[in-house]
């Protein structure tokens, strides 16, 4: 079992930066597939950026691409998403995930319980 804990959000206004990261606990002996995921109110969860176990392996929604940026960390299985050039739209929870067997942009096997962002007008 891994238990995935995100920190790092926040309030911020629009053009401006914040950083994500996503620690995990439990089982870290296996190597994830890390990714991050966002829920915006009255709306469904949506893929935000996702990178391979191996960290030369990066995908990213069409709506963030350009402006965030996932990296690993020097942890293992830790994971970062450096947001620049953030929009209100970019309001949301976000979502840290891991996988085992995939690069996870459609499911996970574990999620983190979020982290609010928000960005003001």
């Amino acid at each position: 079992q891994v238990e995935l804990v995100e920190s790092g959000g926040g309030l911020v206004q629009a053009g401006g930066s914040l950083s994500l990261a996503c620690a995990p606990s439990g089982r870290t002996s296996t190597n994830y597939n890390m990714g991050w995921f966002r829920q915006a109110p009255g709306k469904e969860r949506e893929f935000v950026a996702a990178i391979k176990w191996s960290g030369d392996i990066t995908t990213y929604a069409d709506s963030v691409k350009g402006r965030f940026t996932i990296s690993r960390g020097n942890a293992k299985n830790s994971v970062y998403l450096e947001m620049n050039r953030l929009k209100p739209e970019d309001t949301a929870v976000y979502y840290c995930a891991a996988a085992i067997y995939v690069i996870p942009t459609t499911a996970a096997d574990y999620w983190g319980q979020g982290t609010q962002v928000t960005v003001s007008f």
